[in-house]
C-alpha cells in the first residue's frame, strides 16, 4: 500500500520519516502534529510524533547539529528561516539519487563529501556535480552551517555522524538500527480506541477522497492496513468516517497516510502467483508514482497442502464462455503447485453448462462450480448476468450509413450496474433491423438492402431484454472542426488574472504533425482554490452545433498533469452543459476520446464555447499546474440531420378525462382519455407518434413498449421506473401502467425524452406538447 506524503513538483522524498531493515532513508521534517508508525525489530509497533536529532563532529573536536537527512526544500514550522535549508547543514546518503541536493532550496551550498568516515572533498560555495556514492555520504550545508565547515573541516580529516530519534510526547530515544520499519504520516486518527483530535489542520485532505491509513491493536499483536477506495463503486471518506471505519474493526491506534490519488492497494489473492491492483484507484487501472509503500510480505517456508481454491471470473454473460482453473494453498496460505491433481468439474443448476474446465452462460441467475478430486472438493458461486443486472449496452459504433453493401463494426460491451465492463458475446446478442435488411455475423453489421422510401435505419440488439440500437442514416460523423481554416477568433482565458496562458491554432506535433490543432498553454501556480484553463471558440459566442449530437469524439494531445478536461455547451434554452471529456489527463501523446452526448439533456441546436483543464481544490498537488494540451479533429455524430429531418413538428393539445385532444388545431378522438397519476399524466404512447412520427411496439411476454424515433430508441417496462434509452440504463420518479387493457405511459417522461417539449396549465388541465 501507497505511504508517506511527498511534494509532488519536487524530487519524489517522503516529507516523513523513513526507515528500511534498521537503515534510516529519510527524517521525520519540522512540521509539527504529524506522525510515523515503526515495528521495532521484536515486533513492536510504536505511533508517535517524532523528531531528528544529530550532529557531526569535527578532528578538533568542535561540532555542528544536523538539521535532517535527504529532505527535499520545505517550509519549516519551528525554524528561524521559513526556508527548510537556510543557514542548516543536512546529510545526503547514496538512497538519494539526485545530483542536486536538493532543488529550489532558495540557498547556495558548500557541500562536503564523506567517504569511509573521511573528508575527500569540499566544495565551497556550489555543489558537487555527483550522485552520493555507496561508500559514503554528502555534506549539504548553507550559512553558518557553511562558516562552520570553513572553519573546521579540511580534506583528509576524519569526521564522525551520529543522529537518532526521539519521541515528542514522551522524550525517549529511539535508534533506528532497532527498527524494522518506519513510515512517516500525517495526523493521528484513533487513539486509545477512540477517534482522535487532529494534530494538524486538514483542510488540505479535507472532503471525501479515497483515503490510506494505518493501525494496530491493543495488545499489540496485530497491524491494520487499510485503504479506502473512491471510484465507480465508492464514494470513498471523510476523515471522520475513516476514524469511526478504524474504530469498529478494532484499531487502538492508528494513522493517516497520504490518501486521494495516491491510495493504491496490491495484494497476492489467495492460491494466486501473482499480485493484482485490489481495487481501481481514482484514476482508474492507472498507478500513480508515489514515494514509499508498506507492505506485509511472508517469509513461511513451503508448506503442505491445506485447501483448494476455483480461479476464474465470479461473473458471466449469457453465451460467453469462462476457463476456471483449480489452484491450491499451502498450510501458510502461500500457493502450491496442483498440475498433478485432475478434477471432475461440474455445475449446480442449468444457468451455466460444463464442459471439463470450460463454462458457457445459459440463463440469468446464480450456479455453484465444484471441482471434484477424490474426497476433496472446492466450491464457487458463479453469476449468469441478465438483462437487470446491466447499467448500458454499447455498441462499437453507434451511427452509421444507410446504404445496401456498407458493414459496421458493432462490437457490443456491456457494464454491469457495479461497474464491471465486459464484451457481449455474439450469440447472446439478438438483432431486429427496422427500415432496412442486414445481418450480424460475429461483430460486423452488413446492410444488404434499404427498405423504399426509409430514410433512417435501426439495428437494435437485445441481451436478455436490455437493448441497445445503432441508427443508420445518410448522415454519419460530421467533422465540426480539424482546425485547418479556422476563421473565427481563439482566445485564452483563466480564472481570477491568477491563470495565464495561451490558446492558439498552431502546427500540430507526434501523431498530428502534418495537421494544425487547438493547443492550450497554462500556467497555475499564481493561482489557488479550483483554478481553470480555457480556450474559447468565437470568442464569448461559441462555435454552432447546427443538429441534435448524440456523441462528440476528439484527438486530445494530454500531458499526464492529471489535471480534469472538460467542454462547455450553451444549448437552444439558454442552459450551460457541461460535458467531461477525461476525468484525469492521465496519458502522453494522442489519442482518441469518445464522448456520450445523449444523456446530456442537451437542446439542439446548440453551441459548443470552449474546451478547458481545471485543478481541482481537492487534492491539489497530486496535479501538475504548469502544462500544455491540444486539440484535433472534432466530430460530432448527428443522426438527426435525416433520421429526425422527416419527423412531423407542430403543436398537441390533450385535457386531462377528455378522449377529443388537437393536432395543429385539427380535432382527433382517442379511444383512452389521458388521466392523472400521482401528480403525472398518463397517455397511450400511439396518441403522440401518431402526430410527431416514430413507431412503438408492444413485448407482451415482457410487458415492454419499445419506442423509436429519430435517433432514440426507448424501452419502458410496466411496473418499472427504470427505463433504457440508446443503451443507458435511467431512473424515473413514473413508470407505465396497465389500465382497463390498455397500456399507459407516463407523457412528460417519454415526450421529453424524445425531444419534444411539454407544457402543462392548471387551470385548464390541458398538456401541450411541442416539437
Amino acid at each position: 500500500m501507497n505511504g508517506d506524503y511527498f511534494n509532488t513538483s519536487l524530487e519524489g522524498a517522503p516529507i516523513g520519516g523513513q526507515v528500511t531493515n534498521g537503515q534510516l532513508m529519510s527524517t521525520p521534517s519540522d512540521i509539527n502534529g504529524m506522525y510515523s508508525f515503526a515495528v521495532t525489530k521484536d515486533g513492536k509497533p510504536v505511533i508517535d510524533q517524532l523528531a531528528f536529532e544529530g550532529n557531526i563532529t569535527a578532528a578538533d573536536g568542535s561540532s555542528f547539529a544536523l538539521a535532517g537527512m535527504n529532505k527535499a526544500s520545505y517550509n519549516p514550522d519551528n525554524s528561524a528561516s521559513k526556508f527548510s535549508h537556510v543557514d542548516a547543514m543536512y546529510i545526503y546518503t547514496s538512497a538519494w539519487k539526485a545530483v542536486e541536493r536538493p532543488k529550489d532550496s532558495s540557498t547556495t551550498p558548500t557541500e562536503v563529501l564523506v567517504q569511509n568516515n573521511v573528508i575527500t572533498q569540499i566544495s565551497d560555495g556550489k555543489k558537487l556535480d555527483m550522485a552520493v556514492p555507496q561508500d559514503g555520504y554528502i555534506l549539504r550545508t548553507h550559512g553558518k552551517a557553511a562558516d562552520f565547515v570553513r572553519t573546521h573541516l579540511a580534506v583528509g580529516q576524519p569526521l564522525k555522524a551520529s543522529y537518532m530519534l526521539r519521541s515528542k510526547t514522551m522524550g525517549e530515544s529511539l535508534d533506528p538500527a532497532n527498527l524494522q520499519m518506519m513510515i512517516g504520516g500525517h495526523t493521528i486518527l484513533v487513539n486509545n480506541g477512540k477517534a482522535s483530535s487532529f494534530s494538524r489542520d486538514v483542510s488540505s485532505i479535507g472532503g471525501t477522497r479515497a483515503r490510506t491509513a494505518l493501525g494496530y491493536s491493543k495488545d499489540g499483536r496485530y497491524a491494520y492496513v487499510v485503504a479506502v477506495e473512491k471510484n465507480g463503486n465508492s464514494s470513498g471518506m471523510s476523515l471522520s468516517e475513516l476514524q469511526s471505519f478504524m474504530v469498529k474493526v478494532g484499531v487502538w491506534k492508528g494513522m493517516n497516510l497520504d490518501g486521494g490519488g495516491s491510495t493504491t492497494m496490491v495484494s497476492r489473492p489467495l492460491a494466486e502467483e501473482n499480485t493484482q491492483l485490489t481495487f481501481n484507484t481514482e484514476y482508474g487501472t492507472e498507478q500513480r508514482s508515489v514515494v514509499n509503500g508498506v507492505g506485509v510480505y511472508t517469509k513461511a517456508p513451503a508448506g503442505q497442502l491445506k485447501g483448494l481454491k476455483i480461479s476464474g471470473s465470479t461473473a458471466i454473460l449469457i453465451g460467453q464462455q469462462a476457463s476456471f482453473k483449480l489452484k491450491g494453498y499451502d498450510t501458510y496460505y502461500n500457493p502450491i503447485d496442483v498440475a498433478s491433481i485432475t478434477p471432475t468439474w461440474k455445475s449446480s443448476n442449468g444457468n451455466i453448462t460444463v464442459s471439463g474446465q470450460n463454462v458457457q452462460g445459459v440463463k440469468p441467475g446464480k450456479s455453484t462450480i465444484t471441482a471434484l478430486s477424490g474426497q476433496a472438493s472446492t466450491s464457487m458461486e458463479v453469476r449468469v448476468l441478465g438483462g437487470d443486472d446491466l447499467n448500458r449496452l454499447k455498441p462499437a459504433n453507434a451511427t452509421g450509413a444507410l446504404t445496401a453493401g456498407k458493414t459496421l463494426k458493432v462490437q457490443v460491451k456491456a457494464t454491469t450496474k457495479d461497474g464491471q465492463s465486459i464484451d457481449v458475446p455474439a450469440s447472446a446478442l439478438k438483432w431486429e433491423f427496422t427500415g432496412f435488411k442486414g445481418n450480424v455475423q460475429g461483430d460486423t453489421l452488413t446492410v444488404k438492402s434499404v427498405d423504399p422510401g426509409a430514410k433512417v435505419g435501426y439495428a437494435i440488439a437485445r441481451y436478455n431484454g436490455f437493448s441497445t440500437v445503432v441508427v443508420l442514416s445518410a448522415a454519419g460523423e460530421d467533422m465540426w472542426e480539424d482546425f485547418e481554416h479556422v476563421n473565427y477568433p481563439v482566445t485564452f482565458t483563466g480564472t481570477g488574472g491568477q491563470v495565464t496562458g495561451t490558446a492558439a491554432v498552431t502546427q500540430g506535433t507526434g501523431d498530428h504533425a502534418n495537421s494544425k490543432v487547438l493547443q492550450l498553454q497554462y500556467d497555475m501556480t499564481a493561482g489557488s482554490g479550483k483554478m481553470y484553463a480555457y480556450a474559447n471558440f468565437n470568442g464569448t459566442t461559441g462555435k454552432d452545433i447546427s443538429a441534435a449530437a448524440t456523441s462528440m469524439s476528439i484527438d486530445v494531445q494530454g500531458d499526464k498533469s492529471l489535471n480534469w478536461m472538460r467542454a462547455e455547451i450553451l444549448d437552444n434554452n439558454g442552459q450551460t452543459v457541461y460535458v467531461d471529456l477525461a476525468k484525469v489527463i492521465d496519458w502522453n501523446g494522442w489519442k482518441t476520446l469518445d464522448i456520450d452526448l445523449s444523456d446530456k439533456g442537451i437542446a439542439f441546436p446548440a453551441k459548443l464555447k470552449r474546451v478547458y483543464v481545471v485543478n481541482v481544490e481537492d487534492g491539489q498537488d497530486e496535479r501538475a499546474k504548469t502544462g500544455t494540451v491540444a486539440f484535433d479533429n472534432i466530430k460530432m455524430t448527428m443522426p438527426s440531420l435525416s433520421s429526425e429531418a422527416g419527423l412531423p413538428a407542430g403543436i398537441e393539445v390533450m385535457t386531462i378525462g377528455q378522449k377529443n385532444f388537437t393536432i395543429n388545431g385539427n380535432k382527433k378522438t382517442m379511444d383512452v382519455a389521458p388521466i392523472v397519476k400521482n401528480g403525472s399524466t398518463y397517455i397511450p404512447i400511439r396518441y403522440v407518434l401518431d402526430a410527431f412520427g416514430g413507431k412503438a411496439t408492444w413485448d407482451p411476454a415482457n410487458q415492454r413498449i419499445s419506442v423509436l424515433r429519430g435517433g432514440k430508441l426507448m424501452d419502458l417496462t410496466v411496473g418499472k421506473k427504470d427505463f433504457i434509452l440508446n443503451g443507458l440504463r435511467k431512473s424515473s420518479d413514473v413508470a407505465p401502467f396497465i389500465s382497463q387493457g390498455r397500456t399507459l405511459v407516463p407523457l412528460r417522461l417519454v415526450s421529453e425524452q424524445l425531444g419534444l417539449k411539454v407544457k402543462w396549465e392548471q387551470n385548464t388541465k390541458t398538456v401541450t406538447i411541442e416539437s
